[in-house]
């Protein structure tokens, strides 16, 4: 009786080691679990399981699949949720570029219409200018063209050749100091005193002439040439132009001269002299 207990203990003991047996194969995914006993005992299915071990071995891998599948489904979200981020983020990137080139744009064109009305700006300064500056140089030459007109009307027509003065010989005077009578004026005064062209006219001989030392001959509109002789120096050139009251010599004694003097003559057309009296005095002046 003993020993039947005891067997029926061991065949207990052997059946809930093949349960715990198949419980860990379930969990670690076999299909099978084979045990060995030398005792009696139920007989065992196909798979080596019970029926209910074969349950819990399907429920099991029921679960396993699930959590699989579970486990899946958070990867493929893991990776939609990156993916997104790094669409977004790109996204953010690529309206932050072009935000920024929308703004360097902007900065150009606010530049460019800057330096556009600066230019404008001074080009209007520089136009303004120029055309104050035109005006200037208009009123200028009209204001120099009047004054010269109304210094041409004030000024003399004619002068006599010199101040200061006395007359020392006439014209067709004899003498012994010339070797014919004389052919001119001498209008005797200081060393140095300034010799004048009687009217406007263009200087067609400024040279020593022998007897008439230094000689200065102008020639005036009508043709008529005034000669001024014996000067102590020339203040003109041979082609300038002189007007009433120029400076053309001094006072001086070169040539035959006993005196300080100038020989004023009058050629008309650049002939013979004439008396200078009446010229004078028909044009102005009584010397």
């Amino acid at each position: 009786m003993a020993k039947h207990r005891l067997s029926r203990r061991n065949i207990g003991r052997r059946g809930q080691l093949i349960g715990l047996t198949a419980a860990l194969a379930a969990a670690a995914g076999t299909t099978a679990v084979g045990v060995s006993s030398s005792a009696t005992g139920p007989a065992p299915t196909s798979t080596g399981l019970s029926p209910s071990q074969a349950d819990a071995l399907t429920a099991a891998r029921v679960d396993r699949r699930d959590l699989g599948s579970r486990d899946a489904s958070r990867i493929d979200l893991s990776l939609a949720a990156t993916r997104k981020a790094a669409a977004d983020q790109a996204a953010n990137q690529r309206a932050a570029r072009l935000a920024a080139n929308a703004t360097l744009t902007e900065r150009r064109a606010l530049a460019l219409a800057s330096a556009k009305a600066v230019a404008a700006r001074k080009a209007a300064a520089k136009a303004k200018a120029l055309a104050a500056a035109k005006a200037a140089a208009l009123a200028k030459a009209k204001a120099e063209a009047k004054a010269a007109a109304a210094k041409a009307k004030a000024a003399p027509k004619i002068v006599l050749p010199t101040t200061g003065y006395h007359l020392t010989a006439r014209f067709n005077q004899a003498g012994g100091r010339w070797a014919h009578n004389h052919t001119g004026l001498d209008f005797a005064a200081p060393m140095g005193t300034p010799v004048r062209s009687v009217m406007a006219g263009e200087v067609i001989q400024a040279d020593y002439e022998g007897a008439y030392g230094r000689q200065v001959k102008v020639r005036h509109a009508d043709g008529t040439v005034t000669s001024y002789s014996h000067m102590s120096e020339f203040d003109v050139s041979v082609g300038d132009s002189v007007s009433a009251g120029s400076k053309v010599g001094a006072i001086g004694m070169t040539g035959n001269t006993t005196g300080p003097h100038v020989h004023f003559e009058v050629l008309p057309g650049g002939g013979s002299p004439i008396d200078p009296e009446p010229w004078l005095r028909e044009h102005g002046v009584n010397p």
